[in-house]
């Protein structure tokens, strides 16, 4: 193999596995070191400058960076990551004097975003600082889009809402809200440099079976639903609900019907409990709410008397598979199953919707009627139109929307600077070594044998009794701490100088995971299996110095390394040493003007 090139920031970064899963590539180690010392503030503002919405995600992101966690390889539960977000934004304070203030003076370009939630309010974020003109349209009264319409009270306060969006306002766009854009080629009339389109997937899907139209007071959308239980719209539901669907919206419609009078919840899903969409503690708290989930039954009709719903009729399926080894549902011959229910929540997904924009301005549409949009640059194939978020490549979660929304704004800048809008800037990156002496480090290098701390809940009598009643009450200062100390510092990299290297292989000899190999060099499928750990897992590079005196070269398997320093602590030369890698994504204004 040849030698590893640590000069190229995507080496460590991708050893850094859980900011190398988060879209928004947020430095979680390094918060997480800031919450530990007990700055909140500081944290906060790590997390503010990559994922924008701190104490939002903190309650309700899909955690991509918990399952690439490297401590769920030698623990059962990876870093409570996303709690300990929330445990900045909660204990920050008052942070708005560390914010960017509007410009004094705009540089005369004017930049329209369509829709008000994540994707656009992240371009905003981005681009009025530097100057930009710019101007939010959406129908609804407050800012937010789905994070305030479908993402219920009791796990999303509209005080954090309104807070993590007003840092954003106070930044200067222009807010149209309660001002729905219905011609996109009105909008391109105007002398509007670029358009952003951040309008999500607003439709849910419907399902057209029999009884649909005669029962349809009964049935309702979910997303539609729980928009208009956020609004103050609906307040009640009837005692036996069916819920269809198996993902988070499922969950969410659910757990909203037991608080506003659904006694008998059910939720009903097509596939097995295992390929649900719905995250692992969603449906974990659906279930503490004592809402059972139903499998491998598919609806067939919906029952109905004098106008008014019945119930609903379910075939039974069971998973099959074909001569391809592919899998299927197929009816298991069983009676049809009949559960009935005074109101049923239809939640099988959302599509997008774009009826406002012309079909004749240049803007290219796919077989699937969504817009043509470049994955790099996220503009369209009319020059001045942008997508991100649900609206780009469709239905994901908000950190997605962010990330997006960082893209776009970097697209967007170049295009009005006339810069190739495929030339990225690169992330900034700096080492610093963490050696306070021969066997002193200045990150905490314990391992923590701690197990993940469990969140406190309000009591379940509580929860149900208020849809507004917030359910996780967050960690206090022992379990946040606690917590924090079984992150195993994963940024903070071992880094070997060849020259210094002695081969008295001492640092092989006290590696607690034999994660360190000197051996002869040889072709990577052939190197993996005789280490002296064989690096089983092809997704984690390897770390290979340049061949070494005796010929030999020094490999470090960078799956199941700890990050403890042991190797550098006893080194006699000094050949490994423990260097921090701070990796921050560049946004909008990241190249030279």
């Amino acid at each position: 193999m040849e030698p590893t090139n640590t000069e190229a920031p995507d080496y460590f970064h991708k050893v850094v596995d859980c900011q190398w899963a988060c879209p928004a590539h947020t430095p979680v180690p390094e918060y997480i070191r800031l919450i530990a010392q007990g700055r909140h503030a500081d944290a906060y503002m790590v997390n503010w400058k990559s994922n924008v919405f701190p104490g939002i995600l903190g309650r309700t992101c899909d955690r991509p960076c918990e399952p690439a966690c490297r401590r769920g390889r030698v623990d059962e539960e990876p870093v409570a990551i996303c709690r300990l977000k929330r445990v900045a934004a909660d204990n920050k304070g008052d942070v708005a004097a560390r914010m960017p203030t509007p410009p004094k003076k705009r540089i005369g370009k004017k930049i329209a975003c369509i829709g008000a939630g994540p994707a656009s309010m992240t371009v905003a974020r981005d681009l009025a600082p530097l100057g930009y003109d710019v101007t939010v349209y959406d129908a609804d009264a407050k800012s937010g889009g789905m994070i305030r319409s479908q993402i219920p009270r009791f796990r999303l306060p509209e005080s954090v809402i309104d807070e993590e969006m007003g840092f954003i306002t106070a930044l200067g766009p222009r807010m149209r809200l309660g001002e729905r854009v219905d011609s996109l080629a009105a909008l391109l009339a105007q002398d509007y440099d670029a358009i952003f389109v951040g309008t999500g997937a607003p439709r849910g899907r419907d399902l057209d079976i029999p009884g649909r139209r005669e029962a349809a007071a009964n049935i309702h959308i979910g997303i539609e639903w729980l928009a208009s239980v956020s609004f103050g719209h609906v307040e009640s539901i009837g005692r036996r609900v069916v819920v269809l669907g198996g993902g988070n919206t499922a969950m969410d419609c659910c757990r909203t019907s037991r608080r506003l009078g659904g006694e008998e919840v059910k939720v009903v899903v097509r596939s097995g409990y295992e390929e649900m969409k719905a995250s692992p503690w969603e449906k974990e708290d659906a279930q503490h709410e004592g809402i059972p989930i139903l499998n491998f039954m598919v609806p067939k009709a919906f029952t109905h008397e004098d106008g008014k719903l019945t119930g609903v009729i379910f075939e039974k399926v069971a998973p099959v598979l074909d001569e391809q080894g592919r899998r299927r549902l197929e009816p298991t011959g069983e009676p049809d199953a009949h559960i009935e229910c005074d109101d049923v929540l239809v939640a099988i997904g959302q599509e997008n919707s774009f009826p406002w924009i012309e079909r004749d301005i240049g803007l290219d549409f796919d077989r699937w009627n969504m817009p043509v949009v470049d994955e790099t640059t996220f503009q369209s194939t009319h020059p001045r139109v942008f997508f991100g978020g649900d609206a780009a490549f469709g239905p994901k979660n908000i950190i997605w929307a962010v990330a997006h929304g960082h893209d776009a704004a970097i697209s967007i800048d170049h295009a009005c600077r006339g810069v190739d809008l495929r030339l990225r800037p690169p992330p900034g990156v700096a080492f610093s070594s963490q050696k306070m002496g021969i066997h002193e480090w200045s990150y905490d290098n314990d391992v923590s044998a701690e197990d993940r701390q469990k969140v406190p809940l309000l009591p379940l009598a509580e929860a149900l009794d208020d849809v507004k009643a917030e359910v996780e009450l967050g960690f206090d200062d022992p379990r946040s701490w606690a917590e924090t100390q079984r992150c195993l510092n994963c940024d903070v990299q071992t880094v070997f100088t060849r020259t210094l290297c002695i081969e008295c292989d001492a640092c092989v000899d006290i590696c607690p995971t034999d994660c360190i190999t000197f051996t002869v060099n040889g072709e990577e499928e052939e190197l993996r299996p005789r280490l002296k750990a064989p690096a089983l897992n092809p997704a984690q590079d390897l770390y290979v110095s340049a061949t070494l005196p005796t010929g030999r070269v020094a490999v470090k398997d960078e799956d199941v390394c700890l990050h403890c320093g042991l190797c550098a602590e006893r080194c006699p030369t000094g050949a490994w040493d423990m260097q921090k890698t701070l990796i921050e994504m560049s946004h909008a204004g990241g190249c030279a003007r």
